[in-house]
């Protein structure tokens, strides 16, 4: 057994102490959201507006989001335009990105240039907004799901991950007289798993945090996504039951909280491609 010389031991140390700074920067804003969503606002006027670890606890805030009546039904939009939204993203972004990894493929030097060329100019609002009116989308959740298909970034990612897979394993299953969409079924997906992972992350995180498309292109109430409707709790104007008084900084951190809370749940379960995605992704572009 090779034992550590004392440069090793305090490199290791020195590791270990910023690893834990790191990690109590990270938590801090965390627990301080939580904690003051759970603490009464008098003990948070108490600790100076500083609390980590809340003495009393009051449920009053969680309970006033819950009795909104649009509030079931915003939670059930959401999750139908993330699942379908992100499945609409990871059918069109393999489609594209995979052709676009082949070398051979004709005019690809020639689209690659301008398909990065949308990374860094759109066409604006407005005329967003006239497009998908012409195309008779608004007041459709399609208005939500189609503009944004395919997240440039992202495409490109994907693209440089199926660049890096072994070209002999295509070769090989080209020869057996496997067509192209078997490759990409049978080969290319199973070996892309991190980083299909990793954009797929990506887009169930944008689609669940949904805001301004929503009010751009879903005028009706009925129809708005998670993130407008507790956005609208917390204008004077909104609907919320008169008789329950909550202060605006505990009801919007628990808010903070609630809209939080799905996407903290199913991050620690792909957490191992996420990193793994990013990093082999990235390698080529």
């Amino acid at each position: 057994m090779v034992k550590k010389w004392n440069g090793e031991k305090v490199f290791d140390i020195c590791t270990y102490i910023i690893l834990f700074g790191v990690m109590v920067i990270c938590l801090f804003p965390l627990l301080y959201v939580v904690s003051v969503s759970l603490t009464p606002m008098s003990e948070v006027l108490k600790q100076g507006g500083f609390l980590v670890i809340p003495k009393k606890v009051t449920m009053d805030a969680y309970k006033a989001i819950f009795e909104q009546r649009l509030l079931p039904r915003s939670m059930v939009i959401t999750a139908f335009v993330t699942v379908a939204g992100t499945a609409i993203n990871m059918i069109f972004t393999t489609l594209m990105a995979y052709p676009l990894s082949k070398t051979k493929l004709p005019g690809r030097t020639k689209l690659v240039p301008f398909i990065v060329f949308t990374m860094l100019f759109n066409g604006g609002t407005i005329p967003t907004y006239l497009l998908i009116k012409n195309l008779h989308l608004i007041g459709t959740y399609w208005a939500l799901l189609l503009p944004g298909a395919i997240w440039t970034y992202n495409l490109l990612v994907v693209k440089a991950f199926f660049e890096n897979l072994p070209e002999e394993l295509f070769e090989s299953a080209r020869i057996d007289g496997a067509g192209e969409f078997r490759v990409l079924w049978k080969i290319a997906l199973p070996l892309s798993k991190p980083v299909m992972m990793t954009v797929m992350l990506f887009y169930a995180v944008g689609h669940w945090e949904t805001y301004f498309a929503a009010i751009m292109y879903l005028p009706d109430q009925k129809m708005q996504t998670l993130q407008v409707v507790l956005r609208r709790m917390l204008t004077p104007n909104s609907e919320m039951n008169p008789d329950t008084v909550v202060p605006t900084m505990t009801l919007q951190m628990a808010m903070v909280v609630f809209s939080s809370l799905p996407i903290i749940i199913v991050y620690p379960f792909i957490q191992k491609y996420f990193t793994k995605g990013v990093m082999l992704g990235a390698v080529k572009g």
